[in-house]
């Protein structure tokens, strides 16, 4: 592999948090790579002309490169401006290929060299048929992992589920457990945190250096069998110096050359080495593990990983954001059914029982500066009865649940249960916190997990008797995928004019019929710029999807706000009403949404409540997206702001 990636895209966070489908580039990465390599990024053949230079070849003009050069006194060129003759991969990538440079990225590196390890996901995260050569337009095209799917360092990467464990608490038989880990699929980083950044210990251990876990053998030798771990240092060299070392291990004398043949045991300083698990044990302390899903297993394939099911989810402040079970409102969380029915193979004892992991992820927190603390409970539940009511939860003892709550981005139980049907819970430390998350369930194949929902009363007359107060007010997601497909163009791209069209049928047929005649045009154009990630001024499914969430999750906000249901926001109700969105504003922005964003009489309509958070989110994320120090102030050149000003 060569280190040349100057040309690459800076990876961003992209917006879309509700669709689940399995393309593996977004819909700009997608249109890029595809126009890219076949030379038609032009204005006629629908690119965006802005992302050509003068020498014809891609430019990122989002990319705060002179920022960025002031900061870090780095100078960007491109690659054959380093040396004339660049290449991206020769003669395949293997995870020896790595090298680390002067930044302490060990983490992101030593992921990068499990990538080589699983080729299947090698070429989902970095498509192969890239290089300088033919069709090369100064631009490669990375595909990372974020909340469910593959736009945007082991879960973006990857999209699996992490967990950190102390290698002290891992199982006395770890040869097994860790082999059990690497036949599904798992990635594992291990590290020494004890001492003094990248410092060696006695034997040629880095302190709170990552390196990565590849492979766990029984060995055959003259003496007996022997379990040996296979440890990669990203550096590609400094390898340990204790027994079964590479270059001063004696006890490699006693194993056949045949069986050394079988380890690909290589004797040079690459980085690549050998250790008995005893020493393994005594020289790291945590151990990252990367669960890999089947959505990367091959026909054929050996490894069997995790079945992995998939729920988006949000806390909406008043509705579905009940705080901790020490609270009354931990029922207003939501639920999700949970069945266990395949149970583990090869335990041994009379005890049956499925393993499982569950992973709970709050989803764009890191724009906002804030981080919710987050938790998970599960409860039994009967298989008549997929839904705990307040009285069952006031009941019930959980019989799993995380330790305590966490602000770290994702929450990770791993455990093993009965055969049976259970509830899990997800939710936040303390109530009406807003917030999306992504809840995984991972199991072997036959298990399921599903949304719980509250059984309607008998005669449901108002949208506050529902669970969730849009399904009152908007159309169901199956007749919403109807509606884009009668509004939509023949292409299937909604334009401004279909959006119009499309929000005024779906808001005539719930409970705030009547308000979309406060929608006008206007609106449904800066909707459709602001969720348009291809600049072509149109909507594709995904991303009306994307658009879709967020009318639900608003108006969910907005009708618990709405206190006197007129379909109309008083303005003393609008600051409110976006800090339960998750969006906090001073006294000024408020005096400039008052002059700018209501009507006459001050207050806001549905409509343009959902245009005011839409043109909120949409400024604040790109701010961030510049501000990628984290120094609240960007710098941008004369045509970016004029591009991010006009096209809003």
């Amino acid at each position: 592999m060569s280190s040349s990636s100057e040309g690459s895209l800076p990876p961003f966070e992209d917006d879309v948090d509700s669709v689940c489908s399995d393309e593996l580039l977004g819909s700009q990465s997608r249109r890029w790579y595809d126009e890219l390599l076949s030379g038609d990024l032009n204005p006629d053949g629908g690119g965006d002309v802005n992302t050509v230079g003068r020498d014809g070849l891609f430019v990122d003009y989002h990319f705060p490169l002179g920022e960025l050069e002031m900061q870090s006194g780095v100078r960007w060129k491109r690659p054959k401006e380093l040396c004339p003759s660049p290449q991206f991969i020769v003669n395949g990538a293997t995870r020896l290929d790595v090298r680390q440079g002067k930044l302490n990225d060990c983490w992101l590196l030593s992921a990068i060299a499990s990538l080589s390890v699983h080729r299947s996901l090698l070429e989902k995260v970095m498509p192969l048929d890239q290089n300088f050569q033919e069709g090369y337009n100064g631009c490669f095209i990375f595909r990372f992992w974020q909340y469910g799917q593959w736009e945007e360092a082991m879960v973006d990467m990857t999209g699996g589920v992490t967990e950190v464990v102390t290698v002290a608490s891992l199982p006395v038989d770890l040869p097994a457990f860790l082999r059990h880990l690497l036949a599904k699929g798992a990635l594992i980083n291990c590290a020494n945190c004890q001492g003094p950044l990248e410092q060696r210990n006695e034997l040629g251990i880095m302190f709170r250096h990552a390196y990565s876990l590849t492979a766990v053998e029984k060995v055959g030798t003259t003496h007996g069998a022997q379990y040996l771990v296979r440890i990669l240092n990203p550096w590609g060299n400094t390898e340990w110096e204790g027994p079964w070392s590479d270059l001063k291990g004696p006890e490699w004398n006693t194993v056949s050359e045949e069986e050394q043949r079988r380890l690909d045991r290589v004797s040079r300083e690459d980085g690549e080495f050998w250790m008995s698990v005893s020493d393994f044990r005594q020289n790291f302390e945590i151990m990252e593990v990367c669960h890999l899903s089947d959505t990367l297993s091959k026909p054929g394939s050996k490894v069997r990983p995790w079945s992995c099911i998939m729920h988006h989810g949000n806390w909406v402040p008043h509705v579905t954001a009940g705080g901790s079970p020490m609270g009354g409102r931990f029922w207003q969380n939501p639920q999700f059914y949970f069945v266990l029915s395949e149970v583990d193979s090869g335990r041994d004892g009379p005890e049956k029982t499925c393993t499982f992991i569950l992973a709970l992820m709050q989803k764009h927190q890191r724009r906002r500066g804030v981080n919710l603390s987050i938790g998970l409970h599960i409860y039994p539940a009967h298989s008549r009865n997929k839904y705990l009511s307040p009285e069952d939860l006031s009941r019930l003892q959980p019989v799993l649940y995380s330790p305590q709550y966490s602000t770290r981005r994702e929450v990770v139980l791993r455990s093993s249960l009965p055969p049976g049907p259970y509830i899990i819970v997800p939710s936040t430390a303390e109530p009406d916190q807003q917030g999306a998350f992504l809840l995984r369930v991972l199991t072997e194949q036959g298990n399921n997990a599903s949304p719980a929902h509250k059984p309607a009363p008998p005669d449901v007359s108002s949208a506050s008797e529902l669970r969730f107060p849009h399904q009152a007010a908007l159309p169901s997601p199956k007749s919403t995928k109807l509606l884009f497909k009668k509004h939509c163009n023949k292409k299937g791209f909604c334009k401004p004019l279909h959006l119009h069209s499309l929000l005024t049928e779906a808001i005539q047929g719930g409970v705030l019929a009547g308000s979309e005649k406060n929608l006008v045009l206007e609106h449904c154009k800066s909707m459709v710029v602001l969720m348009d990630s291809q600049g072509i001024a149109q909507l594709n499914w995904p991303e009306f999807q994307s658009l879709w969430d967020k009318i639900r999750r608003w108006t969910d906000i907005f009708m618990v706000f709405d206190k006197n249901k007129t379909q109309r926001l008083e303005y003393p109700e609008v600051a409110p009403a976006l800090k339960a969105a998750g969006i906090m504003v001073d006294d000024l922005v408020m005096q400039l949404v008052g002059l700018r964003y209501t009507e006459p009489d001050m207050t806001i309509s549905y409509p343009g409540f959902l245009y005011l958070l839409l043109k909120l989110e949409s400024m604040i994320h790109k701010f961030q997206a510049f501000d990628m120090v984290g120094m609240g102030t960007v710098t941008v050149s004369y045509r970016q702001w004029l591009h991010m000003t006009m096209y809003n």
